[in-house]
């Protein structure tokens, strides 16, 4: 049995004046304020709800889960 890969995400900006449904992912990603940090497994259905909002949530750590390959994206 293997250990499960999980993310730490950082609720970095605001949603407000943001469509209604990237305010929803916010909250099914389980944010509730501003900077709070959650964790997640690091699953294709979670990395494509952080990937809708990338510029509103950062990924914590190092490599491929750092989030700097879905930042880098965003800036190209």
């Amino acid at each position: 049995m293997t250990a499960e890969k999980r993310m730490r995400l950082v609720y970095r900006k605001s949603s407000i004046g943001y469509p209604k449904d990237q305010r929803d992912t916010i909250r099914a990603l389980g944010f509730t304020r501003l900077n709070q940090v959650v964790e997640r497994p690091d699953t294709p259905s979670v990395r494509g709800m952080v990937y809708k909002v990338r510029h509103l949530v950062h990924i914590e750590g190092e490599g491929v889960i750092n989030g700097a390959d879905i930042h880098r994206n965003q800036s190209q």
